[in-house]
């Protein structure tokens, strides 16, 4: 396992705080006899600190993939299976499958299908709670169309929650995608959007917890 770039700083720092919390309620409370308090203090302190090292976590995964096969994004829980009419890219019905990341999930985002990048566009926004209905249109997101060689468009949506400050891409229009391979992070707390073609077979249900680069979910017919 490994820690993403994207929280070295963060992860500095936290240390750095941790370390110096620890001495300060060492010297403030445990010598003075303050045992309990203290108790409490480095507690709250250590699992603080762990719940950030978990965020940046980058487990070591791999699996290879069929072409037609949509490989999950992100980890999280499936909370939206439903036909919608997706207005900004296709301007019809689709399949949106939606994925909520909780604070204690891996928040690193991977393309979900082979192809080329050929839609790219960030858009600032509210910060409302990753579940409400209209955070996929209303919060600071990204959205992204990935033309595979088969020529079906998908849309992966990142969206920023009500902890979650900052989205981060790394792609752009006419880059290549890659199943399995990383596109983006967002962190603390947010939600992936992912719209499919109709008549996609999906293998996944409401309620689900699924994994980046392992859960499938679904395939694409042609």
């Amino acid at each position: 396992m490994k820690f993403h770039r994207e929280g070295y700083s963060i992860l500095l720092i936290s240390f750095i705080a941790s370390l110096i919390i620890g001495i300060a309620s060492y010297f403030l409370l445990l010598k003075n006899l303050h045992c309990i308090v203290f108790c409490v203090i480095e507690a709250i302190n250590l699992i603080f600190f762990i719940l950030i090292v978990q965020f940046f976590r980058i487990p070591k995964r791999q699996k290879t993939y069929q072409d037609d096969e949509i490989v999950c994004p992100a980890d999280g829980e499936i909370v939206v299976i439903e036909e919608t009419l997706e207005t900004e890219y296709f301007n019809d019905k689709r399949i949106q499958v939606s994925i909520f990341m909780s604070p204690l999930n891996v928040h690193a985002n991977y393309y979900p299908v082979n192809g080329v990048v050929n839609y790219q566009k960030y858009h600032p926004g509210k910060f409302l709670v990753a579940w409400h209905p209209k955070s996929s249109t209303e919060n600071e997101r990204t959205t992204m169309v990935i033309k595979t060689d088969q020529g079906v468009e998908v849309l992966v949506r990142q969206i920023a929650g009500a902890v979650a400050r900052r989205i981060c891409y790394y792609n752009e229009v006419g880059s290549i995608a890659k199943q399995g391979e990383e596109f983006g992070f967002i962190k603390f707390g947010s939600r992936i959007d992912v719209f499919l073609p109709k008549n996609t077979e999906l293998s996944i249900a409401i309620g689900d917890k699924v994994q980046s680069k392992l859960t499938i979910l679904g395939k694409i017919k042609n």
